[in-house]
């Protein structure tokens, strides 16, 4: 028999691999069957940090049996529109119901995508179907693959199974805080597109979704587009996942011409903030950093009227060039699996309103985020360098000329400009207020020596495509609105269940046609 144990206790300073034998001491006792359920980091108290444990343990042998799923027996078509994390656990759940999907991803499989992307970060042309927004494992696959989540849906659970099944590390099952790493995540999503497509899958990469053809209020073909040929060609479905991520502006625009109901959306924008990583793990732990992964924090400030917060942190972790159109600068964090880099960063996000951009205007938010990002691309030179300033110019309104003790990481280089220059004033001045006092939490958080790089603008999609209980969109049925770009997500967790959860909706769907 299986029973739980809470509130283990573990020093930095030993390895997690003393933990079992820990473990049977205290209870004298010999388990055959020991599985770390839970981990977390105690630093309430810098003189006495540890590592905090629940574990399952048996005395003899357990074997658990996967998951069984019920599995249709017709091959209805269902496209899925999308290979990042919505797309992609929907495919595989829907895989595992015995369909048959086709992955419509206008980007490329992912090994091409990283070689097109270091040629950019190396100061080349910018693919703007093919980058860090677009392409096989979406937005999520160039960041840290950071799997935590405000959410309790019961899916959560089910979204790091997947991950370790194709090849993520064990602890992001148990962790508090699990990440992937972007270098794993490179062969975990190899390994889903060969499950998928040994069970019957296919991939349509650099295929780009351009239109769709309906008729009595259903919806019943795609139209897809060649992005290296220009071919056209129309793919009949019974049924599609509109999994596009929040970035695919001109599929939003295209969507709205079609008479797909959407709504404008609030989000957010800033900046990306860079600190050393030593700097950061001792604000948070003391000299106990040295035997503890590079820290992480999660901030948020109420010193203005407008909340700021920050997002997406990545410890030891790199800014990177995110953009997907010509001539804006759009920046992002990323970290591997060991998160041993020099620095660490963070967005730093300002909430907006729908006042501050046009109201009801559906597309106003769009318009928004392409000037700030227009803006940067000005400021950095017009070649895709990003704007920077320090924390302690920026707080006192002045440029920056040189660098501190902290170099910035983000690779086509960077060039001094003022944050006013590229954000609203709103945006500008709640920062402000917010460093400071943010600094009361985090020692140092508002170091004069800081990078501020502008522009973090992708924080989340700036429209809604609205679903109705039956997951379908309220305007035209058979086209199911998925994860981030539909409004019904944030980050790579709730996306990939939210996935799992439109899969499940179509197989009880067409079960019944059996």
């Amino acid at each position: 028999m299986i029973r739980r144990i809470d509130n283990i206790k573990l020093p930095v300073t030993l390895p997690e691999s003393q933990l079992k034998a820990a473990v049977e001491r205290k209870f004298r006792a010999h388990f055959k069957y020991f599985k770390i359920v839970k981990k977390s980091l105690d630093a309430r108290d810098k003189r006495n940090i540890f590592w905090l444990y629940s574990v399952a343990v048996s005395e003899r042998e357990e074997r658990q049996q996967p998951p069984a799923f019920g599995r249709i027996t017709s091959s209805p078509v269902v496209a899925v529109i999308g290979g990042g994390p919505a797309g992609l656990f929907c495919a595989i759940r829907l895989i595992e119901h015995g369909f048959r999907p086709v992955i419509i991803e206008r980007g490329e499989c992912v090994e091409e995508r990283r070689a097109t992307l270091l040629k950019f970060f190396g100061g080349g042309s910018l693919n703007t179907q093919s980058n860090v927004q677009f392409g096989e494992g979406g937005a999520g696959a160039f960041s840290d693959g950071k799997l935590n989540t405000r959410t309790k849906d019961s899916l959560n659970a089910d979204v790091l199974d997947l991950f370790v099944r194709f090849g993520a590390a064990e602890d992001i099952a148990y962790l508090n805080k699990p990440h992937v790493g972007s270098d794993v995540l490179f062969d975990v999503l190899r390994n889903i597109r060969k499950y998928i497509t040994d069970n019957g899958g296919q991939y349509l990469f650099n295929t780009r979704f351009d239109g769709i053809e309906a008729e009595g209020g259903s919806l019943n073909a795609l139209v897809l587009t060649d992005v290296e040929d220009g071919s056209r060609r129309t793919l009949p479905v019974d049924a599609a996942v509109l999994a596009i991520g929040h970035s695919a502006r001109d599929t939003f625009e295209m969507l709205a011409a079609n008479g797909v109901y959407m709504e404008p959306r609030d989000f957010a924008v800033g900046v990306r903030i860079e600190h050393s990583a030593a700097e950061i793990g001792f604000a948070q732990y003391g000299e106990s950093y040295k035997f503890l992964p590079a820290a992480d924090y999660q901030l948020v400030s109420h010193a203005h009227e407008r909340t700021v917060f920050t997002f997406c942190m990545c410890p030891g972790g790199v800014v990177i060039p995110a953009a997907s159109e010509e001539g804006g600068v759009v920046v992002n964090g990323m970290s591997l699996r060991a998160r041993d880099g020099q620095n660490s960063n963070s967005a730093l996000m300002v909430q907006m309103r729908r006042s501050d951009f046009g109201g009801d205007d559906l597309f106003a938010g769009v318009r928004f985020q392409r000037g700030i990002e227009r803006r940067a691309f000005l400021a950095g030179g017009s070649d895709y360098r990003a704007p920077v300033q320090l924390v302690g110019d920026f707080l006192s309104g002045r440029n920056s000329s040189s660098f501190g003790q902290l170099t910035p990481t983000y690779a086509i280089g960077t060039a001094f400009a003022p944050m006013d220059e590229i954000l609203p004033a709103v945006a500008c001045s709640a920062l402000r207020a917010a460093l400071p006092d943010m600094a009361k939490r985090l020692k140092g958080f508002d170091c004069g020596d800081a990078v501020l790089t502008a522009a973090e603008t992708r924080f989340s999609s700036p429209v809604k495509i609205v679903r109705g209980q039956d997951m379908q969109s309220v305007s035209l049925k058979n086209l199911y609105p998925c994860g981030e770009g539909s409004g019904y997500s944030g980050g790579i967790t709730s996306s990939a269940a939210d996935g799992l959860k439109v899969a499940e909706t179509l197989f009880e769907r067409f079960v019944g046609r059996d």
